[in-house]
């Protein structure tokens, strides 16, 4: 009987052993860096660290949701038909921040230099290895049921603030690995905070426009794929990041799209219906 008793704080749970999974993982992937294996295998481990918050739903689920199916939830999230309004806005979103952002690099840099990859072999390995560690490793856990669980109590909202905040803090390794001291360390994790909150509430608000876990997929991974696509100095990319992106959440905010992140307490809790019935 003991084992089909439900977490009394499943998303301090799941937060909690997310670090914990995560920080022998990274350890790792620093191990492999200094000692000088090939880039591969380097990028395979980086990948599959990113993993944590997987690991960490898929090892707490059956407490989380007892007698329910791990895969059937899965499955869930992926079952609502993608509304081509709402990809288009992401997509759409997301490019014009990047253009934006480029135009600013563009005036500071030499125009042959400034794109990190320099052929379609480089970018479309690129791009896969960004869209198998992020976006594909962390979705389910920290949107797929922390966001979908909070919103339980909270507004969408103030669960996507709640989240972005330990979604950023579960980095804080990262931080240490940038080379930035000082000041500069400072602004480095300042503008990543903006960032990565502002992108949770735009996250949850398309999230909720639209209930299939490749939404958040898809804005984590131009998120992550985008920036890493600038030849730039790292901490004005990261502050342009936050710049707009926040900018971006706050008009999110004020236009409230059909009361999907405060207003109506049924919005709050259509995705947990989705797994509940």
């Amino acid at each position: 009987m003991s084992s089909n008793k439900k977490l009394k704080k499943p998303v301090a749970s799941f937060i909690f052993l997310t670090n914990l999974i995560f920080l022998p993982l990274f350890c790792l992937v620093g191990a492999i860096k200094l000692l000088g294996f090939p880039i591969w295998v380097f990028d395979l481990v980086l990948c599959i660290s990113a993993w944590s918050s997987t690991f960490a739903f898929a090892i707490l689920f059956k407490k989380i949701y007892p007698g329910q199916s791990f895969i059937h939830f899965v499955k869930n999230k992926f079952q609502t038909k993608l509304k081509l309004s709402v990809v288009l806005s992401v997509s759409m979103l997301q490019a014009f921040i990047f253009l934006l952002i480029l135009l600013l690099v563009w005036n500071i840099s030499e125009v042959d230099s400034i794109f990190t990859k320099s052929s379609w072999g480089m970018l479309f390995y690129y791009f896969f290895k960004t869209l198998l560690s992020g976006p594909l490793g962390e979705e389910l856990g920290w949107r797929g049921f922390a966001q979908t669980e909070l919103q339980k109590r909270y507004s969408p909202l103030k669960a996507s603030v709640i989240i972005g905040f330990w979604w950023g803090m579960w980095h804080l390794p990262i931080w240490f690995t940038t080379g930035f001291i000082g000041i500069d360390l400072i602004k480095y994790v300042l503008f990543f905070m903006i960032s990565i909150i502002s992108t949770s509430i735009i996250m949850a608000a398309f999230y909720n426009l639209n209930q299939n876990l490749l939404i958040p997929i898809f804005i984590h991974l131009f998120f992550n794929f985008y920036i890493g696509l600038i030849n730039g100095n790292l901490l004005d990319l990261i502050m342009y990041n936050a710049i707009f992106y926040v900018v971006a959440a706050v008009l999110i905010i004020i236009i409230n799209p059909k009361n999907v992140l405060y207003g109506k307490k049924t919005s709050n809790m259509m995705d947990a219906k989705q797994y509940n019935n």
